[in-house]
């Protein structure tokens, strides 16, 4: 298949490519680098079934040859980064998606849409399941992310309906691994990071909120396996192992023995108090579920920052 990726440069959309490439998929990618990195695709630099090119894709994309899939994955992912793009954050939701849409259309292409946990909010549904509806602020700091997703989700489910866009959506839990960015702010690389200088981790609020963690490689394995199925209604992605992130710090203190102790700040506006996901759903559709234990994803991770530390 020749499938075009956006946020093709980013912490899952690299991930991606290798996939989609070591599947026999020809893949042209695309990323304005707002918050992705040439780096996590330098490797790629010289093989035949790979073209970049950097485009924002807010501003449309057309092509002339045929095209089989559209992946949408661009758009700022961290709290640093979308509170620090918001505006950025809802165009790619908005106006990013529809161009997508629009060249899915034109092509009669798949179309998958990465879309987020977040959609759901601060749950009051436990663990959460596709058919929550969720529990959104839609004016807090968080809701250019929240609800560029939400709108996201809405106007590729129309595209559907009036079009016959054959759509995939992916609701994507916490995911982590190699290639994610050290300062972003998220959980994993900020607790890592600390840990490997010797510095104090930092928890918010009492640390008894929960998150559930899932290896990129297992995430990208369903993303691959939703873009050639038949589900148009959102698809969980995600690990079901919940820990509390005092449990998580302890777990990354253990494994980088590091003597760092663990301090507390205030919790984020409208940060989730759970997370979980249900993935039966994505079991039964799908034949999927998440294969690495978190204790071997760590120590994977654990050993990609520590040598980025040490600038290998």
């Amino acid at each position: 298949m020749r499938i075009v990726l956006s946020g093709a440069a980013g912490f899952i959309g690299s991930h991606l490519c290798d996939r989609l490439l070591a599947d026999g998929h020809d893949v042209i990618a695309l990323d304005n680098f707002l918050t992705g990195s040439e780096r996590n695709l330098a490797h790629l630099a010289g093989n035949k079934r790979f073209l970049f090119a950097r485009h924002d894709i807010t501003q449309g994309f057309g092509l002339e040859e045929p095209v089989d899939a559209v992946i949408h994955a661009a758009s700022p992912a961290s709290p640093k980064d979308y509170l620090q793009y918001p505006i950025e954050t809802l165009d790619v939701g908005s106006a990013g998606t529809r161009n997508m849409l629009e060249l899915a259309r034109e092509k009669n292409a798949r179309f998958l849409l990465t879309s987020t946990s977040e959609c759901y909010g601060d749950p009051l549904v436990h663990p959460q399941t596709e058919t929550y509806w969720g529990n959104v602020n839609p004016v807090g700091p968080r809701s250019c992310y929240d609800e560029s997703k939400r709108y996201a989700e809405a106007i590729t489910m129309a595209y559907h309906r009036k079009h016959g866009v054959r759509s995939n959506i992916a609701r994507i839990f916490n995911t982590y691994g190699p290639r994610m960015k050290l300062d972003d702010g998220r959980v994993v690389p900020a607790l890592v990071d600390q840990a490997l200088k010797g510095e104090p981790m930092t928890v918010f609020g009492d640390g008894s909120q929960t998150r559930s963690f899932c290896y990129v490689s297992d995430l990208v394995d369903g993303l691959c396996r939703l873009l050639m199925s038949d589900e148009r209604y959102p698809v969980n992605l995600g690990n079901p192992r919940e820990m509390t992130i005092l449990e998580f710090a302890a777990m990354i203190r253990e494994l980088t023995k590091t003597s760092s102790r663990v301090v507390y700040r205030p919790l984020p506006v409208d940060d989730p108090r759970q997370r979980k996901p249900d993935v039966s759903k994505a079991r039964s559709t799908l034949g999927w579920e998440p294969m690495v234990a978190l204790e071997e994803g760590l120590r994977l991770t654990i050993d990609w920052f520590r040598n980025q530390r040490q600038g290998k």
